[in-house]
């Protein structure tokens, strides 16, 4: 009697003990598995304290062994291109043995079929239920790189993702378009979730943001396992920034990070090899500007070009393709950042990359042949914006043409090469001659408006084009010139403009992607303007544009985007969900979203300041400037997956989140790309320069393109 009473005290005490450990979290859930051991939800699980997992070859298989009170996870294995295969009865065994369960990707649903597998073009993923208890809340934006979902009705459901074009940073700011396809389901009169596409991908496939990413499987898990303390899920992206924001750096940060930056394009194979040449014309010519990213593309050495960009689609396996198109400016600033570099870290062959670069472009290449190689053509002289085909070939950005030489002249300056200088006073003299009287160009001018109107037409015009992003760097080359040759045609035409911008300052600016861009951009001219005339007037002016623009500045060194009215913007955020992706855009949606943008605003904030810290000798520029350049170490892509993108620099990065992460809606160059030149070529080049610790302005000093100004002037600019 005695020993069956403690007995029943031993078995009382251990389901007491059992409920006090479930009551505390401490009790560990079961959980069955069907699905690879790999998959990205089972890394993170396989460590945490509170689940057991158990595996199974099939869903069937899971379902038979599960008890009731268990967790199912049906994870796909074979995404996107094979549904996860259910058999007819088993929904009715998740019901029947009181098992709760998520499943993705199914070939079926309880009381119908799915559809067939859809690829998602300008969908994104929104939050549309309170199912996260509002951390994500409902209108949140998830980004679900390369999704693909089935087409399955909603009505036997709550829907608490879909997937819509919708436009916003992070938040659909429009709400949810009709049009809309459901991503996760919870089944009305069943304990189970369904996914019509594989959340689980979220580590390889670089699922966005990260934070909210964990607080979802987080709640699912909660769903198919009541009671379970999860913790708070974290992971190490396969891609994301070199340090955390808190991080110590090392002493020789900026050495490191360029270079990494010039080793990138090496890795990332952006330098066009040999025997792709025929290829690429194939593919241009067939209307293909992508190739998909492959470690057995050959490294090239610089003398057959660069490609333009890594551009922003992810696919469902975190990868990236390269754009094909070879743009004279992309070019040229490649040039410059293997050149800086080389002569920062007295690497020979960086050096020699630079030359074989230039040589391309400006000899072997159409870009100084037929019609801009013809003295009597309007064209004679200026460098087109690419050669990949006629599209490129006509057209002459101002811009760009300033970009190409701003490159081109820092290279010749740091191997010693002269042999491009004819070639680049010849361009400086187009571009000036095909500037008006008020200093302005307008924003392109293509082969046959050149051939119809000559350059005389633009060189007597009245225009005015109240435009940083076009015409300030413009302005930077004509003053350059200017200091060069002494020649009075370069200085008013570049005083002029920048009289009248200044004037406008800053709601009269038209401003392309931001009015934060239009800022940056014009820090570069008014630095040089003060070097070639050094009053009170033009540092006033120069502190002014300066000033305003660090209040855009972080603690963190980050420089957040800002938009001017929309009437003045020519590539605003969208303005509805239908427009999102159907064009050019801002990475935000609306002032205060914690962006940089890397391609139109900090990478040229980081040249003008650069140059500004010399112009001045002001110690609150070198201070914003030191402190951007550290930021801009710290986002460094890092990634031992991807060295298509380890070393470089994104488009976006949120420096509040610090991810990189941004509006995608740009339909060309979205907030995942990677530029050979805007972005990758300045920000390599600057923190090389700032390695040497000189401007651009005193590391040309001594060029002698002058010698080529006078005859060509008299070939040129004859009346």
């Amino acid at each position: 009697m005695i020993r069956r009473i403690t007995q029943q005290i031993k078995v009382w005490s251990l389901a007491m003990f059992a409920l006090l450990l479930a009551a505390c979290g401490g009790a560990r859930h079961t959980i069955h598995v069907s699905g690879s051991a790999d998959n990205d939800l089972i890394q993170v699980l396989k460590n945490h304290k509170n689940i057991q997992l158990v595996f199974h070859a099939t869903p069937d298989e899971a379902i038979q062994k599960a008890k009731s009170g268990d967790g199912l996870l049906v994870l796909s294995s074979d995404y996107p291109n094979r549904t996860e295969q259910l058999s007819g009865n088993f929904y009715a065994l998740v019901k029947e043995k009181g098992v709760r369960a998520y499943v993705e990707f199914p070939s079926v649903l309880p009381q119908s079929e799915v559809g067939a597998i859809e690829k998602a073009k300008h969908e994104r993923v929104v939050v549309n239920s309170g199912f996260f208890n509002a951390s994500p809340d409902s209108l949140t934006i998830l980004g679900l790189n390369g999704l693909y979902y089935t087409n399955v009705p909603a009505d036997a459901a709550q829907v608490h993702m879909v997937a819509a074009r919708v436009a916003g940073f992070d938040s659909a700011i429009y709400g949810l378009p009709e049009k809309q396809f459901p991503i996760l389901l919870e089944m009305k009169e069943l304990p189970v979730l369904v996914s019509t596409t594989n959340l689980s991908g979220f580590i390889s496939g670089r699922y966005a943001p990260s934070k909210e990413w964990g607080v979802v499987w987080k709640q699912i898990l909660g769903f198919i396992s009541p009671g379970l303390e999860a913790e708070d899920l974290s992971w190490e992206p396969v891609v994301g920034p070199t340090y955390g924001k808190e991080d110590a750096l090392p002493e020789d940060v900026e050495r490191e990070s360029f270079a990494r930056g010039v080793e990138w394009y090496k890795n990332a194979r952006m330098l066009i090899p040999e025997s792709y040449a025929e290829t690429l014309k194939e593919m241009v010519d067939s209307g293909v500007q992508r190739l998909t990213w492959s470690e057995a593309i050959p490294v090239g050495d610089g003398s057959n070009g660069v490609f333009e960009c890594i551009f922003s689609e992810i696919d469902e396996n975190g990868s990236q393709p390269i754009g094909i198109m070879e743009r004279g400016d992309c070019i040229s600033e490649t040039a410059m950042a293997f050149a800086t570099a080389g002569k920062a870290l007295r690497n020979e062959e960086y050096l020699g990359t630079a030359q074989k670069l230039l040589d391309y472009y400006l000899l072997n290449s159409i870009a100084t042949k037929n019609e801009y190689a013809n003295p009597s053509h309007g064209a004679y002289g200026l460098i087109p914006w690419g050669i990949s085909n006629y599209a490129w070939y006509r057209a002459s950005y101002g811009d760009d043409n300033a970009r190409f030489l701003l490159g081109a002249w820092t290279t010749a300056a740091l191997t010693g090469s002269n042999h491009w200088d004819e070639i680049m006073m010849k361009s400086l003299l187009a571009l000036v001659r095909t500037t008006g009287a008020n200093g302005f160009r307008g924003s392109r001018i293509d082969l046959p408006q050149l051939e119809k109107n000559g350059w005389k037409h633009y060189y007597n015009q009245e225009i005015v084009n109240l435009a940083p992003h076009f015409e300030s760097y413009l302005w930077a080359c004509y003053l350059w010139a200017y200091d060069k040759t002494g020649d009075d045609i370069f200085l008013n035409r570049a005083k002029n403009g920048i009289k009248t911008m200044m004037e406008h300052y800053p709601g009269g600016w038209s401003w392309t992607n931001g009015l934060a861009q239009e800022r940056a951009r014009m820090i570069l001219p008014l630095s040089w303007l003060l070097r070639v005339e050094n009053t009170e007037e033009n540092r006033a002016m120069l502190l002014t544009v300066v000033n305003d623009f660090l209040k855009l500045q972080d603690e963190c060194g980050a420089i957040r985007e800002e938009l001017g009215s929309i009437e003045m913007g020519r590539y605003p955020p969208p303005q509805s969900n239908e427009a999102y992706g159907t064009t050019e855009a801002s990475l935000i949606a609306q002032n205060g979203d914690p962006v940089s943008d890397l391609l139109y605003t900090t990478n040229f904030a980081f040249l003008g300041l650069h140059e500004a810290v010399y112009a001045t000798g002001d110690a609150d520029i070198k201070k914003a400037t030191d402190k951007l350049a550290e930021f801009l170490c710290r986002i460094q892509v890092k990634s031992a997956d991807h060295p298509e993108l380890d070393g470089g620099w994104m488009r976006a990065f949120d420096y509040e989140q610090f991810e990189q992460w941004g509006s995608n809606a740009d339909h060309g160059w979205g907030a995942w790309a990677i530029e050979t030149g805007w972005t990758q070529g300045w920000i390599t080049a600057i923190l090389a320069l700032r390695d040497m610790d000189v401007s651009i302005w005193d590391l040309t000093k001594n060029s002698e393109i002058a010698q080529h100004h006078s005859a060509l002037k008299k070939e040129m600019l004859s009346e």
